[in-house]
């Protein structure tokens, strides 16, 4: 009976699919894996023997553009890959997209699967493991997660439940680097970063410290962002030997890591981004994957994730935002000229903790020659924030419901830069006059 719900869970998964396209009800990011999972609760288990070699991608920030890449490198080489591309990553969003790729008459060569900290052991349980990359820890979340330490644990969990998992580390993290178990473990890390002229180098007044295992605070040698860096402790515990060296060069539209003497050029910007493509051309090269700035070129964000779009024939770029860390990243890249839309939601995949707007660096939107509208559930919170950041209170416009500021913004001059919650963005996602070029 159970082989047959598997049958039944994928004939329907296809069926609502279809349905959901037709009709334009909903994007269908977890609610098929809802309806699978009650028709076969034991539906990732039987799906483990049609994929070869299962990745997942797992950390506070950037894990859906480092899913992407990783997938759309794997693909470009003539890979065929199963993979959450739009973002839904806790256990009903991970079945749905397996339940709606598989072809029981196919074994694919891989799934790349983001997967939410919180769910990764819950997704463990049923599903085989053969690669675990961990990009960052940084505060989310509280009201989900907790502390940083909860959000370790939850993902040490999960890393517990697979004796035979590959984990792929962001050296330069000490939270990240000192993960238990696996059965290899493989580092990845930045050596210096290098702005060119048309960047601004902004230093962030938002830190994160943490204690030695020994119960010392860490020294820094070198420090990039946030707990990012160079780490070690007069007990001799130090940053872990890395396989992976990245130098970073970052310019104003693109970025270029030159990794163990081999360069790449990366289609994306920031530092956090550089991070981001050096975790996923590490998995690569585990993979023995070639061609790897060949597809490097032709690769498209997801939706929100530095995006480009037009609204009414006028550049628009989406960035999300959703913690502090993130968030100073992001508006280190903000384009003070462009006119400027904040959107702040605060249900639950958002986190409804917004204490974090007060620790990420607003001030250095403070100088943004244009009005900055805000919008969102908690558009009024957002409007408090510029004012204390130092934005003239006389130039702030709020328009809490998100159809009618886009709406607004689509009449202004100039291009636009949307920064939004992660709910928000599902939003704008549906705003048919946000196209594509």
């Amino acid at each position: 009976m159970s082989r047959a719900a598997f049958y039944l869970s994928l004939i329907t998964a296809k069926t609502v699919k279809l349905g959901l396209k037709l009709t334009q009800l909903s994007a269908g990011t977890s609610i098929i894996g809802k309806i699978v999972l009650k028709i076969c609760p034991n539906f990732l288990s039987y799906s483990n023997s049609y994929i070869k070699t299962k990745i997942n991608v797992t950390g506070t920030n950037g894990k859906t553009t480092t899913s992407g890449l990783i997938s759309h490198i794997l693909k470009s080489n003539g890979c065929s890959v199963i993979n959450n591309a739009m973002g839904a990553n806790m256990l009903t969003g991970v079945v749905n997209a397996i339940s709606t790729s598989i072809n029981l008459l196919k074994k694919y060569d891989y799934s790349v699967i983001e997967s939410d900290e919180a769910y990764l052991a819950k997704i463990y349980e049923k599903y085989d493991a053969d690669y675990l990359l961990v990009t960052n820890l940084f505060r989310d979340q509280l009201d989900r997660y907790g502390e940083l330490e909860t959000t370790k644990r939850l993902i040490q969990d999960g890393i517990n439940k697979k004796e035979n998992l590959t984990l792929i580390l962001n050296a330069d993290d000490p939270l990240v680097s000192s993960f238990l178990g696996g059965k290899e473990k493989i580092f990845y890390g930045v050596e210096d970063v290098i702005y060119s002229d048309d960047v601004k180098k902004i230093e962030n007044k938002t830190e994160e410290s943490f204690n030695c295992p020994c119960g010392k605070k860490l020294n820094y040698s070198k420090k990039f962002f946030a707990q990012q860096g160079h780490y070690f402790c007069d007990c001799g515990y130090s940053r872990p030997q890395v396989k992976y060296k990245a130098t970073v060069y970052l310019y104003k539209d693109f970025s270029i890591l030159k990794i163990n003497e081999e360069e790449f050029k990366i289609p994306l910007v920031g530092l956090f981004n550089a991070y981001n493509a050096l975790a996923a051309i590490t998995l690569l090269k585990e993979l023995n994957i070639k061609n790897i700035q060949q597809y490097l070129d032709s690769f498209k964000v997801a939706f929100g994730r530095s995006e480009v779009k037009f609204l009414r024939g006028k550049k628009t770029l989406i960035q999300l935002i959703k913690n502090p860390i993130g968030a100073n990243e992001v508006l280190k890249t903000v384009d003070l000229n462009s006119n400027i839309l904040i959107i702040i939601n605060d249900n639950y995949a958002d986190g409804r903790d917004v204490s974090w707007l007060w620790d990420a660096e607003f001030e250095q939107l403070k100088d943004a020659e244009n009005e900055i509208t805000v919008s969102g559930i908690r558009a009024e919170d957002m409007a408090l924030r510029l004012k204390y950041a130092g934005y003239p209170q006389e130039k702030i416009k709020i328009i809490k419901d998100i159809h009618s500021a886009v709406k607004y913004m689509s009449l202004k001059e100039g291009n636009i830069t949307i920064l939004p919650t992660y709910t928000a963005l599902l939003k704008l996602n549906k705003i048919k006059d946000l196209k594509k070029k």
